[in-house]
């Protein structure tokens, strides 16, 4: 593809774009949301026809002028959002408005059944055609998508953020397949805001930025610096501006937060403690426990045992509704599957924890309701026209900034964030990490869970850190690092200066919101 360009009325999606992939490579799209990635292989896809600009395939122009045409040349895009239709069958939705005919002009379902389960034998699918799709997981349903590509007989197969959805066992699996085409031949163009990823698969890297081409890189050239370089125009440091707090200055600061021997579940009795305006984070491998224990502070699993104090008094919090009117928030990691109502707008999503306030006879104020989210809109940077927009419509960062704007709402004095940037270009993770500043600044506890070391390291005063289900260390200052995180985390030897810290819970008295547990 060269000099493409394409435009939606004033707004200069691409500009003079250019793109080269090789037979059997596996070549890697980046740049922020709104970099032009989606809009180029639409093009190439035949979605959009280019206002200008020449696409090759095998050196001779192709006119690609609708989808069908682009699929006839052997290219497929597959979809984040998956074009499933859950009540047919594999092999029908695989054929789907290309199905195959017996001699009398009918349907020959026998034949597309064979054919569907040689190509899922291809993929190593534990799945049949003849299975209905809709009882399928999201993993299983990509692996329908690529089959249908591969039926078709594809050269070219696009994959847009192919992982969103998957865990990650079910992402290894995908790579694994992904690279099977590869070596059979396919160009694979891979789009993904997950740096891991491109580390992992891509031959090579071309970067997007505001519609244009900015560069190719190899294997060897790549990373994580360089990348963001060039996506954004700024070093990865530049992210992770943030001064720690100095140790002198925390123990100036009195704690927002106190637990004391918290179990329940995998968790084994767990303490520690979070000042104002401190930003602790919670590091460890998938597993360790880290979710499982925020999930018990804000109630929404039942504790075994334990006590958790907020600015020195007791307190229970026994589901998530008496967690929020103490004053603690829960930013989920699941944002689709836990926190957003996809079908509803940005608006209702955003002041859905104080709609109960804003009432008048029984009936919600809309207007007042209006003002409200445009203000969180407005503060949050939400990129989007309107607060009426579905939020499922967003972009997974915009999502993540109506997810936030929810709980800013309520004023909270603790701040519990499960992966805040998971899913999310580098543009929204960096305003992300600006409203946690902002929010610590005012004085608000923020705990952050991440399984990105660079984010924890780059924007938390302290770090505790866990293993199967108990809290193994805690790390401050420069001890703050990759390798000593690490050590920690998993069963290696590690220096006894960083033994867990077991603050205790400063005892008030029974007080009328105050439970004591045993266990």
């Amino acid at each position: 593809m060269s000099g493409i360009c394409k435009a939606f009325g004033a707004t200069r999606a691409l500009v003079d774009m250019k793109l080269t992939v090789h037979p059997g490579e596996i070549h890697a799209l980046m740049g922020e949301n709104g970099a032009g990635k989606s809009t180029l292989m639409k093009v190439l896809s035949g979605v959009y026809a280019p206002d200008r600009g020449e696409i090759l395939l095998d050196g001779k122009p192709a006119s690609l002028r609708d989808p069908a045409a682009s699929r006839a040349a052997g290219i497929n895009l597959i979809y984040q959002e998956l074009a499933i239709a859950p009540n047919i069958s594999v092999a029908a939705n695989v054929f789907m408005g290309s199905e195959l005919r017996t001699g009398l002009g009918l349907i020959d379902h026998a034949e597309m059944r064979r054919r569907t389960d040689a190509v899922l034998e291809q993929l190593g699918a534990g799945f049949r055609a003849s299975d209905r799709a809709g009882r399928l997981s999201i993993a299983e349903q990509q692996q329908v998508e690529i089959a249908r590509a591969l039926v078709h007989r594809s050269r070219i197969v696009i994959m847009d953020e192919p992982t969103a959805a998957l865990s990650d066992r079910e992402t290894e699996h995908l790579f694994a397949v992904v690279r099977r085409l590869r070596d059979e031949g396919l160009a694979i163009i891979y789009i993904s805001h997950r740096m891991a990823e491109v580390y992992a698969l891509a031959d090579r890297v071309t970067v997007l930025r505001d519609g244009g081409f900015v560069g190719e890189l190899t294997p060897a050239e790549v990373n994580p610096n360089r990348i963001v370089q060039m996506m954004v125009g700024r070093s990865l440091s530049d992210f992770y501006q943030h001064e720690r707090m100095a140790p002198e200055e925390a123990a100036r600061r009195k704690p927002v937060l106190a637990v004391r021997d918290v179990a329940g579940g995998k968790v084994k009795p767990s303490s520690f403690q979070v000042r104002f305006g401190e930003v602790l984070g919670f590091a460890g491998l998938v597993g360790a426990g880290r979710t499982e224990l925020a999930r018990l502070l804000f109630g929404a699993d039942p504790k075994t045992s334990g006590e958790i104090a907020l600015e020195g008094r007791a307190i229970a919090t026994p589901d998530p509704r008496a967690a929020m009117r103490h004053g603690i928030a829960y930013v989920p990691e699941d944002r689709k599957g836990q926190g957003l109502f996809l079908q509803m707008s940005v608006g209702a999503n955003a002041t859905l924890n104080v709609a109960a306030r804003h009432t008048r006879l029984g009936l919600l104020r809309n207007g007042a309701l209006r003002a409200i989210a445009g203000d969180a809109i407005r503060r949050l940077n939400v990129k989007v026209a309107h607060s009426e927009v579905h939020v499922g419509k967003l972009s997974g960062g915009n999502q993540q900034k109506v997810l936030l704007a929810r709980w800013l709402e309520i004023n909270p004095k603790v701040l519990i964030l499960d992966e805040p940037t998971r899913g999310v270009d580098i543009l929204a993770k960096s305003e992300i990490y600006q409203f946690i500043r902002k929010m610590a600044a005012q004085g608000v506890a923020v705990i952050v869970i991440s399984s990105e070391l660079p984010e924890v390291i780059g924007i938390c005063d302290r770090v505790l850190v866990m293993r199967e289900g108990a809290i193994t260390g805690e790390l401050a200052g420069a001890d703050i690092t990759q390798e000593n995180i690490m050590h920690l985390a998993t069963d290696t030897d590690h220096p006894a200066s960083m033994a867990p810290a077991m603050p205790s819970v400063p005892h008030t008295g029974p007080t009328s919101s105050a439970t004591s547990h045993h266990g």
